[in-house]
This record gives structure tokens, C-alpha cells and sequence, in this order.
């Protein structure tokens, strides 16, 4: 099944839900780190849809669904994703480990590898930063692996919803072959 961005957005919640369950999932779910820009966060909801991610989970004071501007960048995709919130990173990574959980963070780092020669475990975990401040270094302590992107301009960073979605894609790309 695929819905077009009308569909998705007159999608009835309730319908959406039940439906959840014919999607077959990637062993990933994607962990925002006090991510507090809502556009952004809509935009991982499509994120998280495209990879067909096992959930979406938003930690810190951020703003959560139902909301219109998640509803708008999301394309209404907040209502087919799973998704949970946690007040604490750290609580959600704890939880995470303990299922067996890869924990990879994404974030400039002297630990840092390059993602593309990065050897991933499954199912796994991968954490992006809030924009402003990246992941915090209490996150970071829960790594079992740390990612960044090479850069090659001037500019030391992507914004956030950018590099998951060269990372996770990458991610999947070896998780399907």
C-alpha cells in the first residue's frame, strides 16, 4: 500500500494505527536528541516512514503529536510511524541497550568513523542531536558506535534531518545486502 501526500494527510489516525501492523519494519528506530525544531521532527516522522523504521522515539522538551506544524512536515506520516516520548535520553538508551539495542550516535566526535566503512549490528538504535548543541555527551557515553559524515566545505555541519537520512540509508542499503 501506498498513500499519496492527500491520502496520508486526511489519513484518520485510528485507521492508521491498525494498519501499522501490515508494514514490515527494518530492525532501526530512530532516537531524536532534544530535537526541538518541529518542522524537523515532522520531517523525521517521513524519515522514519520511508525506511520503514520499527519506531520513531523523541526525547526532551519537545513538542509531540498532534501538533499542525508535525501534521504539515510530516505529511501526516506521524500517524502510520510508532512513536514515543521520553523525557530523558539517557532513559530511553537504557531501556534500548537492555532489549539489545545497537546504540549508534550520529555526531562529529574524536571517536567518530566514517559511516560508509561503518559495520552495523541489528536491530539498532541510531541517535541524532538537537540542532543547535549535537547529541549531549551523557548520550554519547551510551555509544557503542559514533558516525559522522565527511565534510569537505567550510561548513562543519548538515542539518540533522540531512545527515540521519544519508546515514540511515546507508544503514538499511547493508542491513538488505
Amino acid at each position: 500500500m501506498k498513500l499519496n501526500s492527500h491520502q496520508l494527510r486526511s489519513s484518520h489516525k485510528l485507521i492508521a494505527k491498525s494498519l501499522q501492523k501490515q508494514i514490515t519494519r527494518n530492525p532501526i528506530i530512530l532516537v531524536l536528541d532534544n530535537v526541538l525544531d518541529t518542522y524537523n521532527i515532522g520531517s523525521f516522522f517521513r524519515l522514519a516512514d520511508a525506511i520503514a523504521a520499527q519506531k520513531l522515539i523523541l526525547c526532551g522538551p519537545c513538542v509531540t503529536p498532534p501538533n499542525i506544524k508535525i501534521h504539515r512536515s510530516s505529511v501526516g506520516t506521524w500517524k502510520w510511524i510508532p512513536w514515543e516520548h521520553y523525557n530523558s535520553t539517557a532513559e530511553c538508551l537504557t531501556k534500548l541497550k537492555k532489549q539489545g539495542y545497537q546504540i549508534v550516535v550520529c555526531e562529529q566526535n574524536n571517536k567518530s568513523t566514517n559511516y560508509l566503512s561503518t559495520k552495523y549490528k541489528f536491530p539498532l538504535a541510531l541517535i541524532a542531536g538537537s540542532e543547535s548543541s549535537g547529541v549531549g555527551e551523557t548520550v554519547i557515553n551510551f555509544a557503542d558506535q559514533i558516525v559522522e559524515i565527511p565534510l569537505y566545505g567550510i561548513n562543519k555541519s548538515l542539518n540533522v534531518l540531512t545527515a540521519t537520512s544519508i546515514i540511515t540509508y546507508d544503514i538499511i542499503n547493508k542491513f538488505h545486502h
